[in-house]
């Protein structure tokens, strides 16, 4: 991924990167491609039916991520506060879509491995809230 490369070249920037947000824009993208996958393979299992809440999670919690990378990419006229509140809402999103997806784990790799990509994704954002100014 190019994140650092291109948020260090923003002349609002200028090599003066905040890595914990380009680590989390990038766990955020890696986790909603992630989340996309699972709910596609939850779709092709026999029991969906018993997949149908770990789907709607994955979904939400693809959307929520891809979100949250946007807006945590944009530099020109950064608006801190909201990238603080995507960054809680993104937590949340993975905490219950890594919750619900470590159900399904040991059934589903598919299951597992979005666990894992959300629970990343999770600390990722926990860690870049920290570094943001209140």
């Amino acid at each position: 991924m190019h994140a650092r490369e291109m948020i260090s070249s923003h002349p609002h920037v200028r090599g003066n990167t905040n890595d914990p947000l380009i680590r989390c824009i990038e766990e955020c993208y890696d986790c909603a491609q992630t989340c996309v996958t699972c709910a596609d393979a939850c779709l092709g299992e026999d029991m969906v039916n018993e997949l149908v809440q770990c789907i709607r999670l994955n979904m939400d919690c693809a959307d929520v991520c891809g979100a949250t990378g946007a807006v945590a990419t944009r530099r020109s006229g950064s608006n801190e506060q909201v990238i603080r509140a995507m960054l809680q809402a993104c937590e949340t999103a993975c905490r219950l879509c890594a919750e619900e997806c470590e159900r399904h784990a040991g059934q589903h790799d598919h299951c597992r491995i979005c666990a894992e990509a959300c629970r990343n994704c999770e600390d990722a954002c926990r860690t870049a809230q920290q570094t943001m100014s209140h």
